[in-house]
């Protein structure tokens, strides 16, 4: 049994008191599939207010009070404990506007999303599943509480939350349920675009991420109509088996980080602006990069990115299509990212390989040999950009430039020092500024 000694402490306390408790909804579906459990949800037939009084040492605070919801903290994490209710009617469709606390468990249960989230357990143990939500579990079924259609009109988000949690799970949603979300898709344009951020952000780190945003793409161009016209465009290319959709689909699954997983679901969504094809009808899409990140930049800030997250993102879509052939090359794009981000530049490109044909991807070494170069360059102090050249405007003031002069000058030193045509030395640089460029 996965309760914890102090979660069952809890529960008891509750019960000693003449209370109903129950461990509810994720925590059990995931003790139940031998995952750890991080968010503990509890429900109870003790009202909030006794709640606060019988838990006033673990200081609890009423953070939905209005909706019966207390939370503690135990062993340094939240735990929500919600009053058994009935909800009222949901205008907003996002929450209800009243509710009316019950005690009885089945009717609380009857209100939940999905049968997998509609099991409860107490402190021995004993399951409480009046509709069958362990045996979905089993089954890795995502099936809602009653009729889909309800479900999704009273609150939109579960539309999402159900192909967000196929993703992350691996289950599959029963035909009646997908046929209603489906169909009812359009109502996410009620939830704000701050939650469909969060729950976008958990599908794509899914472990079945792919299946999911291939099966429900009409879903993802509801909410981010901007992937429409990659859906089956074909590429015409020798490089790609897939077309832009399915391309950028599978790109995901590459990397592990929600950063980079976030910029291969955005790469290459302003690829079919960009088509063109020559004459031996081979698809091109020049300068896609830039128009990637401009869309993105956009999409992420309708969805309430931060800036400093869109602003990375963003960088390593616009590069992520760069050729890097050259020493040089490679130098300025060191100055410009830092090593940091020209690391994970190199896993965008390998991601990005990691969904075309396969003779590609001989070009990955390449990538990690050139993140070995770049790191190398930063030990050796190499000269990438004005801080490491060896005269500054100082010096150059001093040799008789002023203004503008300046500035275009110390430019003008660092593509030849980067470019190998002139060494880094200080004696040299002036000398060149003193026969060349004065």
């Amino acid at each position: 049994m996965f309760i914890s000694q102090p979660c069952r402490e809890l529960l008891s306390r509750l019960e000693n008191a003449g209370h109903k408790a129950y461990l509810v909804g994720g925590c059990v579906r995931d003790g139940l599939l031998g995952k750890n459990i991080h968010d503990l949800d509890i429900t109870t037939s003790a009202r909030p207010e006794q709640v606060m009084e019988l838990l006033a040492d673990l200081s609890p605070v009423p953070t939905g009070i209005t909706h019966g919801t207390v939370t503690v903290t135990l062993d340094g994490a939240p735990a929500e404990i919600t009053t058994f209710r009935i909800d009222g009617s949901y205008s907003d469709s996002r929450r209800p506007d009243s509710v009316v606390f019950t005690d009885d468990l089945e009717m609380d249960l009857a209100r939940r999303d999905f049968t997998m989230n509609a099991v409860a357990m107490d402190l021995r143990g004993d399951i409480i599943d009046p509709f069958g939500g362990v045996s979905d579990i089993q089954q890795k079924i995502i099936r809602c509480v009653g009729q889909p259609r309800r479900r999704f009109t009273e609150d939109a988000l579960r539309i999402m939350r159900a192909v967000r949690f196929a993703s992350q799970l691996g289950f599959t949603i029963e035909p009646e349920t997908r046929s209603a979300l489906l169909e009812l898709r359009t109502r996410l344009d009620l939830v704000s675009p701050q939650r469909l951020r969060e729950e976008l952000d958990r599908l794509i780190m899914g472990r079945s991420s792919t299946a999911v945003l291939l099966e429900y793409r009409e879903m993802i161009g509801t909410v981010i109509p901007e992937f429409r016209p990659c859906f089956d465009f074909d590429q015409h290319s020798r490089y790609h088996r897939y077309n832009v959709y399915e391309h950028i689909v599978r790109s995901v699954e590459a990397p592990e980080s929600l950063l980079l997983r976030r910029t291969m679901f955005f790469h290459d969504i302003g690829k079919p602006p960009m088509f063109t094809m020559d004459s031996s009808g081979e698809g091109h899409f020049k300068g896609h990069a830039p128009l990637s990140a401009d869309m993105a930049r956009k999409i992420m800030g309708r969805f309430g990115y931060d800036n400093a997250t869109i602003d990375q993102t963003c960088r390593l879509i616009a590069h992520h299509s760069d050729k890097i052939r050259t020493l040089p090359q490679l130098k300025r794009l060191l100055a410009e990212l830092g090593l940091e981000e020209l690391l994970l530049l190199m896993e965008v490109k390998k991601a990005d390989n990691s969904a075309k044909n396969e003779f590609v991807l001989a070009e990955n070494p390449g990538f990690d040999r050139l993140g070995q170069t770049a790191r190398q360059l930063i030990t050796e102090g190499a000269c990438i950009d004005l801080k490491g050249l060896a005269v500054n405007g100082s010096h150059l003031t001093a040799a008789g430039l002023s203004g503008k002069a300046v500035g275009q000058t110390l430019s003008i030193l660092l593509d030849k020092v980067i470019d190998d045509e002139l060494p880094n030395d200080r004696e040299a640089l002036l000398h060149y500024v003193k026969e060349v460029l004065t």
